[in-house]
């Protein structure tokens, strides 16, 4: 599967969905200051080998907002929230403090937390960063390719 990333010129980013032997599935992803949130997803759940939306979405379910809880993919987002906050205040806060931030925000959402160490939190940093630094060198209407594999 392949998520195509372009950089638009208002309010909103787009993902189109391309998988084999299936129509294209394109999402609107409004603009956060940081890169979409879906690209946020695919760096937690390619580097970590977790499932969460695109890993959903990989399995054949519509790329919609409309997705029914998961215990897997409900602990995923909460993670991919943590990661997102971390973005907003500059990619730097504490692995210590982001995986407080993550049972906190587990359990404020009666979520089952993932097993995450320290060291997932600096991988998956690592590839948000190159993701950000690719991302940030797009000019609007352009687009960034990542492959998806399960």
């Amino acid at each position: 599967m392949e998520l195509v990333f372009t950089k638009g010129t208002g309010k909103h980013d787009r993902m189109d969905v391309i998988r084999h032997g299936a129509p294209v599935e394109s999402i609107d992803c409004p603009k956060q200051g940081i890169i979409p949130h879906d690209m946020v997803h695919y760096a937690v759940e390619s580097t970590l080998h977790r499932r969460g939306f695109i890993g959903r979405v990989l399995e054949g379910e519509a790329a919609s907002f409309q997705m029914q809880g998961d215990a897997q993919s409900d602990g995923v987002e909460r993670l991919v929230e943590v990661f997102q906050a971390d973005g907003w205040s500059g990619w730097n806060s504490s692995p210590a403090d982001m995986l407080d931030l993550y049972l906190v925000t587990c359990r404020a959402r009666e979520c089952a937390p993932l097993s995450v160490r320290a060291e997932d939190i600096e991988a998956v940093r690592g590839r948000l960063l190159e993701l950000t630094e690719r991302w940030q060198s797009l000019a609007a209407g352009a687009s960034l390719t990542l492959a998806f594999e399960p």
